[in-house]
């Protein structure tokens, strides 16, 4: 009843036919429009016990102008599962995006840094630059094909080997989410073609949800960085994953941290001791 009155005839392309006792829709305006009997539709706002299906319950969304949130909510009252968040749905998605970026430049001087779905790097601090290589020339946009493909990365990962099939399984994890989404199957051909290794550990078909993981690197200039890696999903925008670096406890990780991001570490940071170009990438 609260959601009909927020919407005027006008609002649902009908004539407004002067004054009303209420604001809003009545009830058979509502049928009318949603394609359903006025009966049943006065059931439903009454909570009786019919069966509704999920089209229904859509038509009377469309017609009240529920939010994303107000149209699941709706389907969990109805005692449907409710659908999933829409990507694209009532975001404001670039205040949201400038917050999260602004969270993980909060983060530092550890490294931070966000995926989309496909686990493509959108975002990422200036300690995942500088310490991890994201955004460095010749590094893999993507973070599961960087895994497998980034010979500097693999080099310095002493945690490889152990992480490598739970990285994977991860990945699956994430594409079950998405059913029948191309985009997944388009980074799987790509890694599967660039990495033997992949291929291998993908046709396991593990499976196990994002969480915590233990990562080891061996640094040129300041040696191991032990961290403990977490996915975090923010529930405005499900379609991004913030993975945030912690220094594990009880290493030196924190204090060699915030010396490679100092201005003197930035100056020595940008080469590694063999005089390379220092890259490299995480998941």
């Amino acid at each position: 009843m609260s959601r009909r009155a927020r919407v005027s005839p006008a609002d649902a392309g009908l004539p407004d036919g002067g004054r009303r006792r209420t604001p809003g829709l009545r009830r058979e305006e509502v049928a009318v429009l949603a394609g359903v009997g006025a009966s049943w539709y006065q059931w439903l706002e009454q909570g009786r016990d019919i069966t509704v299906s999920p089209q229904v319950l859509d038509a009377v969304a469309r017609v009240l102008r529920l939010s994303g949130a107000e149209r699941r909510h709706l389907y969990v009252l109805a005692g449907l599962n409710p659908p999933r968040r829409q990507d694209s749905e009532e975001l404001g998605r670039n205040d949201v995006g400038a917050g999260l970026q602004r969270l993980i430049d909060a983060w530092m001087p550890f490294p931070a840094h966000i995926m989309d779905p496909y686990w493509n790097t959108i975002a990422y601090n200036d300690a995942a630059h500088l310490v991890l290589g994201h955004g460095r020339p010749g590094v893999a946009l993507n973070c599961l094909i960087a895994f497998f493909t980034d010979p500097v990365y693999r080099a310095r990962a002493a945690s490889w080997e152990a992480n490598a099939p739970l990285i994977v399984a991860q990945f699956r994890a994430a594409c079950s989410g998405r059913p029948g989404d191309e985009g997944f199957d388009e980074v799987v051909r790509a890694t599967a073609g660039a990495s033997e290794e992949f291929a291998a550990l993908w046709a396991l078909a593990d499976v196990q949800d994002g969480g915590q993981l233990h990562k080891e690197l061996d640094h040129p200039l300041v040696g191991a960085l032990l961290f403990e890696t977490t996915q975090l999903h923010v529930p405005v925008r499900p379609d991004l994953t913030v993975v945030l670096h912690n220094p594990r406890p009880e290493t030196e990780t924190a204090a060699k941290l915030e010396w490679l991001t100092s201005p003197e570490g930035r100056r020595g940071g940008m080469y590694s001791v063999a005089g390379q170009r220092d890259s490299g990438t995480a998941v």
